[in-house]
């Protein structure tokens, strides 16, 4: 298996996370299940940071925080694989597979998006407002994070119109089985649970129990969804 770059510092602003998974996928051959899910999501990223540059967010401070946090949840998942330490258990599914043969890249690249989705945004919205004294209810924030959907609807889309566009349906019993597997997977309904998770890890943030039975909770329902997106079949 190919190795993966070493593991780094967190990344500070969004260019570093940016230059970090471009070394990713600079190092991963693109049939790696790894490099599905994060050539997809340097393309969102990147997009993101089209879009604060140009002033798009109400709160363009919040939104790159956020993005930052967002991206380290990824980043260290990815490097204690590469440090040959213990990965979260929402991204074990995904890391565990990600050479195994007869899964398809649109498996591979939904996987992650629920992975970091379900379990990483969550954790990522109430991190950074922690981090910057403000709360998920206030100001812009939801307006914001509505905005970021429309980058990952159409990262999801085209996922799928590729796969889809690279098979014959009718012909080919295979490929509709993939997408009779993946279809009621969808990325508008995760941001929405995840933004009522955030809300939830947000109300039980002082106290230490419900905050790790909750997160608990979550990467262990996320984990098993990812197991079902890759299914061989």
């Amino acid at each position: 298996m190919t190795a993966l770059p070493p593991a780094g510092p967190p990344v500070t602003s969004i260019d570093e996370a940016v230059a970090r998974m471009e070394e990713i996928d600079a190092a991963l051959p693109s049939v790696d299940g790894l490099a599905c899910f994060n050539h997809m999501y340097l393309g969102v990223t990147t997009a993101v940071r089209v879009r604060v540059m140009s002033g798009d967010f109400a709160d363009p401070g919040f939104v790159s925080h956020l993005d930052v946090v967002f991206a380290n949840v990824y980043l260290e998942a990815v490097d204690a694989l590469a440090r040959d330490a213990t990965v979260p258990k929402a991204w074990q599914p995904l890391l565990a597979s990600r050479a195994a043969p007869g899964i398809e890249p649109i498996q591979f690249a939904l996987a992650g998006m629920n992975a970091h989705i379900n379990h990483d945004l969550p954790i990522a919205v109430k991190q950074a407002c922690i981090d910057l004294g403000t709360a998920p209810g206030d100001g812009h924030h939801h307006d914001d994070y509505g905005k970021v959907d429309e980058l990952l609807d159409d990262a999801e889309h085209s996922v799928r119109q590729s796969f889809e566009s690279g098979i014959v349906l009718e012909a080919d019993r295979h490929g509709q089985a993939v997408l009779d597997l993946v279809c009621n997977w969808s990325m508008n309904s995760a941001r929405e649970v995840a933004w009522d998770n955030a809300l939830a890890l947000w109300s039980v943030r002082r106290n230490t129990w419900a905050t790790a039975l909750l997160t608990g909770t979550l990467a262990r329902t996320v984990a098993m969804a990812s197991r079902m997106l890759l299914l061989t079949v």
